[in-house]
C-alpha cells in the first residue's frame, strides 16, 4: 500500500506538465489555419495563369494562329453588338414615325373639324381664289368685223369679211401680214381665203364668200373665220378665230357686227408625202437649177390605192 501511494504521488505532478505541453500545440494549429487562406488569394492569379498557359501549350497550334482566332472572335462579338444596337435604334425610329403619323392624323382630323365649323370662311376663301384668277386679264388678240346674209330662195349664205383691228404683232418689224380663212364646220373641204394685207395690224379686207347650204342643214353647222399671219418661208401662224354657231343666229335679216378673236386651234397639216430636190444657183449667170430626185410616201389617189 505504501508503494502505491508513492506511485500515485509520483504520477500526480506529471499532469500539469502534460497540460502545459498541449497548449502551445493548439496555438500553432490555429496559426497555420489562419495563414492558409491568405496564401491562396495571393497565388490565385498565378495559378490561373499557369493553368491557362498549360492548356495553351497542350493545343497543337502556333501562337499566331491562336491570336488570329482571338481577333476573329472579338470581331464577331463586336458585330453582334453593333447589329443589336442598330435594331434597337430602328425600332425607336419606327416608333417615333408612327407617333408622328398619329399626330399628323390627329391634326388633320382637327383641321377637318375646324373646316366643317368654318364653312363660311372656306366659301370666302374660294371666292378670293376665283377673284385672283379673274384678275388675270385674257390675252388681247384683236377683233374682227364680219357680215352674214342668207338668201332663202337660192339657199345661199353670204359671208362678208370686212376688217380687223388691234391685231398682235407677229413679225420682227412689229407688224403682221394677216389674211382670213373662212369655212363651215364640220365640213372643212371647202375653204375660202382673203388676200394678204401686208405689214398692218388693222387690215381692211372687204371681201365676200358664198356657201351653198340648204336652210334645214344650216342649223347644224358652225361658221369659222380664222385670221393667220402669212410667212413666206415658214408655216403660217394663227392669230385668232371667231366661231359662230349658225343655230344661234337670226338670219331673217342681214347681220353686221364686231367680235373678239379667241385663241384658235393649230391645224395639223395633212401628210401628203416627201420629195427630195437639189438646188444650184450660179450668181454670175443669175441661173437657178432645180433637180427633182425622188418622192416617197405619197398620198393614195387612185381606187387601187396607188397614184
Amino acid at each position: 500500500p505504501t508503494m502505491t501511494f508513492k506511485q500515485a504521488s509520483m504520477m500526480a505532478p506529471e499532469a500539469p506538465e502534460a497540460t502545459a505541453s498541449t497548449v502551445p500545440m493548439s496555438t500553432m494549429e490555429n496559426s497555420t489555419e489562419a495563414a492558409g487562406p491568405g496564401e491562396s488569394k495571393e497565388d490565385m492569379f498565378t495559378k490561373l495563369r499557369d493553368k491557362f498557359m498549360n492548356e495553351l501549350n497542350k493545343i497543337p497550334l502556333p501562337p499566331w494562329a491562336l491570336i488570329a482566332i482571338a481577333v476573329v472572335a472579338g470581331l464577331l462579338i463586336l458585330t453582334c453588338c453593333f447589329c443589336i444596337c442598330k435594331k434597337c435604334c430602328c425600332k425607336k425610329k419606327k416608333n417615333k414615325k408612327e407617333k408622328g403619323k398619329g399626330m399628323k392624323n390627329a391634326m388633320n382630323m382637327k383641321d377637318m373639324k375646324s373646316g366643317n365649323q368654318d364653312d363660311d370662311d372656306a366659301e370666302t376663301g374660294l371666292t378670293e381664289g376665283e377673284g385672283e384668277e379673274e384678275e388675270k386679264e385674257p390675252e388681247n388678240l384683236g377683233k374682227l368685223q364680219f357680215s352674214l346674209d342668207y338668201d332663202f330662195q337660192a339657199n345661199q349664205l353670204t359671208v362678208g369679211i370686212l376688217q380687223a383691228a388691234e391685231l398682235p404683232a407677229l413679225d420682227m418689224g412689229g407688224t403682221s401680214d394677216p389674211y382670213v380663212k373662212v369655212f363651215l364646220l364640220p365640213d372643212k373641204k371647202k375653204k375660202y381665203e382673203t388676200k394678204v394685207q401686208k405689214k398692218t395690224l388693222n387690215p381692211a379686207f372687204n371681201e365676200t364668200f358664198t356657201f351653198k347650204v340648204p336652210y334645214q342643214e344650216l342649223g347644224g353647222k358652225t361658221l369659222v373665220m380664222a385670221i393667220y399671219d402669212f410667212d413666206r418661208f415658214s408655216k403660217h401662224d394663227i392669230i385668232g378665230e371667231v366661231k359662230v354657231p349658225m343655230n344661234t343666229v337670226d338670219l331673217g335679216q342681214p347681220i353686221e357686227e364686231w367680235r373678239d378673236l379667241q385663241s384658235g386651234e393649230k391645224e395639223e397639216p395633212e401628210k401628203l408625202g416627201d420629195i427630195c430636190i437639189s438646188l444650184r444657183y450660179v450668181p454670175t449667170a443669175g441661173k437657178l437649177t432645180v433637180c427633182i430626185l425622188e418622192a416617197k410616201n405619197l398620198k393614195k389617189m387612185d381606187v387601187g390605192g396607188l397614184s
